[in-house]
């Protein structure tokens, strides 16, 4: 007679090649894994030489600079090394510099937050076609050279430039502020606003706004909708954008050199001096590590934040 199977159990055959299966497909998967990942190396191996010969090997020549001997001569050897330059870090020209460029680039951050939050919230809301329109306008600016837009405002905001004669004009008095901080922080934020309009438009371009109708459903007043459901929905891009504009304008050197002149230089413009005109390359470098360090910790903090999720 013939043997049945016990109810609910695979033949033989089926449970030999399922057990096979499970002996084999791990193997394959495996191998298919280190496929993709050698495939994805080798892609990417044009771009990991470029970052290393023209990033990590000159970052590793400022951070050894931050620590050699600089001669009476003004050269800078790499030998006796020390932490004369890192010492130099406490003095009152390097403090106040750094003081006002990490106060300079908050304000610019908050100003182009203030700005950008209902301007990439309008955008979101409108129709496709209008709104590729504003998009393209965002990024028209990116279009231009930096160096040049720079020194337009500074042809504007001149002593006989459009910004002052129309202050004299509406009897607002001397309207000048070229070579104030003023005009940093408006060139400042004139160059990064696009940095945080974009990331705060892709996350309230996100939202479920759904999520908003069924607020005001359950009688949410519109601030108390938004302050619910619209801004911890946009905290990605908050962040993102914060981080965009707060890192390069903390180390800004364009926009203060040609806005700000002497009197209102920032970090970037300090580094600098320390290496052409006072030819100390060790205090140099070493301001440029720990800006560097700065920036490093602002984005780590933003990838700790939220910033995966944006």
């Amino acid at each position: 007679m013939p043997v049945e199977a016990p109810p609910g159990d695979a033949p033989v055959g089926e449970m030999e090649s399922e057990g096979a299966s499970e002996v084999v497909t791990p193997g394959l998967e495996r191998q298919a894994e280190r496929a993709k990942a050698r495939q994805g190396f080798l892609l990417g191996l044009p771009t990991i030489i470029y970052l290393f010969i023209f990033f990590i090997i000159p970052l590793g020549f400022v951070v050894a600079y931050s620590f050699a001997t600089r001669t009476r001569s003004g050269r800078t050897e790499l030998r006796d090394f020390n932490l004369d330059a890192y010492a130099r870090l406490g003095d009152d020209i390097i403090m106040t510099v750094a003081w006002r460029s990490l106060w300079m680039s908050v304000v610019t951050t908050i100003i182009c937050l203030i700005l950008a939050y209902p301007l990439a919230y309008f955008i979101s809301t409108r129709t496709p076609a209008v709104r590729n329109m504003m998009l393209v306008g965002v990024m028209i600016p990116f279009w231009s050279n930096f160096l040049i837009r720079t020194y337009a405002w500074r042809v504007l905001l001149d002593s006989d430039g459009l910004v002052t004669q129309a202050f004299e004009a509406i009897g607002l008095g001397d309207g000048r502020i070229l070579f104030t901080s003023n005009a940093v922080i408006l060139g400042l934020v004139y160059g990064y606003l696009p940095f945080m309009v974009l990331p705060l438009y892709a996350a309230i371009e996100r939202i479920d706004w759904s999520l908003v109708e069924g607020a005001r459903d359950l009688y949410a007043s519109g601030w108390a909708a938004f302050r619910r459901v619209v801004w911890p929905l946009s905290r990605p891009g908050v962040i993102a954008g914060s981080m965009l504009v707060f890192v390069p304008s903390f180390g800004a050197y364009v926009t203060p050199a040609i806005l700000g002149g002497n009197k209102e230089g920032l970090l970037g413009s300090y580094i600098v001096l320390q290496f052409l005109s006072a030819r100390n390359g060790p205090v140099g470098s070493a301001v440029s590590v720990v800006v560097l360090a700065v920036m490093l910790i602002s984005t780590l903090i933003y990838f700790r934040s939220g910033g995966k999720n944006l």
